[in-house]
């Protein structure tokens, strides 16, 4: 019985020294599925060659020598969009926020870079590279976004609103967006974004900058205060349990971890018709089952549109199960959530 042919996935890989470049192309080229077209050394080269040969996937070392790769993921995302994979050697900082702003630059997914690559990181990477090369991604200008200014926060109904939102692939773009539009909402934000581990930190240091209400990560049996975010940590599932405090779980091990399911099954649970899901862009279905039991509960429920999402496959299967109240565009879902939150307490 003869097997199925992978098709041949198209690269290029933006890395400036040589041994590691060399190591890199061997490593995706491994299993003869993917093969790397050109190898630029300069951000100017890489942006020019990525739009003559048109690869599937960019692989991108997000510290070149030049100091350009922001530059590049931009340039690339806004002229010639193409699915972007970039990879850092400084995680070990844990502080430093610039693969988070790789992501909202445009780049779909971020990975650590050992120092020694194993068999086993050589198949994850690849993985990966399979896996982003499949997203039909859309132009991704960067810059222009602005905070609005704060509004007065409804305090006169007698439920208590909250928010859960659920992002994966292009979510921290779509959450800088989302956060700098809910100053004075009255309710906490409980988010859930699929991101590797190592990567939290950064995720939290950027949105803080662009929020316009307070973030912190958020720890097992906290309260859960209006107007404030909470990001779920990496590994933990974070739930919104009945007397209003958050709890985090490792179990069930799942997918993903954190789960956008988790989070919105416990606020469907513990809120009623008083919680707001919310489905941003990403890979897969997670939080279409929990979304819908937002949706039978009573509660408000918005998912992105396909045409601001980067990938459409969490909002249209939460679509698809019939949980979406309303498809709304990024631009627009702060305000949709405001006006959620202001007719709960009506």
């Amino acid at each position: 019985m003869s097997r199925a042919v992978r098709s041949t996935i198209r690269a290029v890989v933006i890395e400036d020294a040589s041994e590691q470049r060399n190591q890199l192309v061997a490593l995706l080229e491994e299993e003869h599925d993917i093969e790397v077209v050109a190898c630029p050394a300069t951000t100017p080269e890489a942006i020019e060659l990525v739009a003559r040969t048109q690869p599937q996937v960019v692989i991108l070392d997000l510290h070149v020598r030049d100091g350009q790769s922001q530059h590049a993921i931009e340039q690339i995302m806004a002229h010639s969009p193409t699915p972007i994979l970039v990879l850092s050697d400084r995680i070990s900082d844990r502080r430093s926020p610039s693969a988070v702003e790789a992501l909202v630059a445009g780049a779909l997914d971020a990975l650590p870079r050992p120092e020694q690559w194993t068999p086993r990181m050589g198949a994850d990477l690849r993985r990966s590279v399979r896996q982003v090369s499949q997203v039909q991604v859309i132009r991704h200008p960067r810059g222009g976004r602005r905070v609005r200014e704060p509004r007065e926060a409804d305090k006169r109904g007698p439920q208590h609103p909250v928010v859960a939102v659920a992002a994966s692939t292009g979510g921290p773009s779509a959450l800088a967006t989302l956060l700098s539009g809910l100053a004075g909402l009255a309710a906490p934000v409980l988010v859930v974004q699929h991101l590797h581990p190592d990567f939290t930190s950064g995720l939290f240091e950027w949105m803080s900058r662009v929020s316009s209400l307070p973030v912190e990560t958020a720890s097992d049996r906290q309260v859960a205060r209006p107007g404030r975010v909470y990001l779920a940590p990496g590994e933990r599932h974070l739930r919104y349990v009945g007397n209003g405090s958050l709890e985090l779980a490792e179990s069930p091990v799942t997918t993903h971890r954190p789960s956008a399911d988790e989070l919105f099954t416990s606020v469907a649970r513990n809120a009623g018709s008083a919680a707001i899901g919310v489905v941003l862009t990403g890979m897969g279905d997670d939080g279409a089952r929990g979304l819908l039991a937002i949706h039978e509960g009573g509660g408000r429920t918005f998912a992105q549109d396909e045409a601001s999402s980067t990938v459409f496959g969490m909002p249209k299967a939460a679509a698809r199960l019939g949980a979406v109240g309303e498809m709304v565009p990024i631009d627009k879902m702060a305000d949709a959530i405001q006006r959620a939150v202001r007719e709960v307490g009506r």
